[in-house]
């Protein structure tokens, strides 16, 4: 092979390290961090349930469902569900879902804190207390900056935080300090260090072939090595008299 190539493959391949060192880091260390995390563990399901099964019969709601059906012009599903103790009627339209009483036929009322404090302490699975329960109006990352959720910490050691819908009061998502850790060096693997969820931003290919061309210099320069070991003579141990 052409000596010149060897010595751009060499120089290509110490500067191109340079650059590349702090994020292949970030790479094998995250891979690391991220795949000696359980995902159940990271989504929180060992903490809190989503959902609970209902202890409501389909007879415990008479109300008319013709009657509720009739406000909406167009329906996208129906489920029969549960609040605390209360069997309600899910209404699924473009335009979202609203939840009626099962017996009653009339429209739930947002719940309050203390129903959205006793409904959160109804889907944990773990021995923690409530350290603070917040109404707001715009959430942060980790719930998707959803609008006008309920966010519910309580004192475990992973800092469990419970969001809830502010208008049906279903929990809409489970995080702790696991999924923090695991959301971080996701950022970090991907490199999208806005909304940390792009996994196709231009920062992260340009890398991506970066790393590429990295390996192909490392190729040829090992090339390189194999090339001179089968040039160089043997050495011959002379022979005593």
């Amino acid at each position: 092979m052409n000596k010149r190539l060897f010595k751009y493959a060499r120089k290509g391949h110490k500067w191109l390290g340079y650059l590349l060192a702090l994020q292949i880091f970030f790479w094998l260390l995250g891979g690391l961090v991220m795949s000696s995390l359980p995902l159940e563990k990271v989504h929180g399901k060992h903490l809190a349930n989503r959902s609970l099964s209902s202890p409501f019969l389909l007879s415990d709601s008479p109300a008319s469902i013709d009657k509720i059906t009739a406000q909406f012009e167009q329906i996208e599903g129906i489920k029969y569900s549960h609040f605390l103790n209360t069997p309600i009627i899910e209404v699924t339209s473009s335009s979202g879902t609203l939840t009626f009483d099962g017996r009653t036929g009339a429209k739930m009322p947002a719940p309050s804190k203390a129903q959205i404090i006793e409904n959160a302490q109804a889907h944990l699975l773990i021995d923690a207390k409530i350290t603070q329960a917040q109404l707001l109006t715009k959430g942060p990352r980790e719930v998707g900056h959803k609008a006008n959720v309920w966010q519910v910490s309580f004192d475990d050691w992973l800092t469990t935080t419970l969001y809830l819908d502010s208008q049906t009061g279903k929990v809409i998502t489970v995080r702790s300090t696991l999924w923090r850790i695991f959301d971080f060096f996701w950022m970090l693997h991907i490199m999208d260090y806005d909304e940390r969820e792009n996994f196709n931003n231009p920062l992260l290919i340009s890398f991506s072939a970066t790393s590429v061309l990295f390996c192909i210099t490392g190729i040829l320069l090992l090339l390189q090595n194999v090339r001179i070991k089968r040039k160089k003579p043997a050495t011959r141990v002379g022979q005593s008299k």
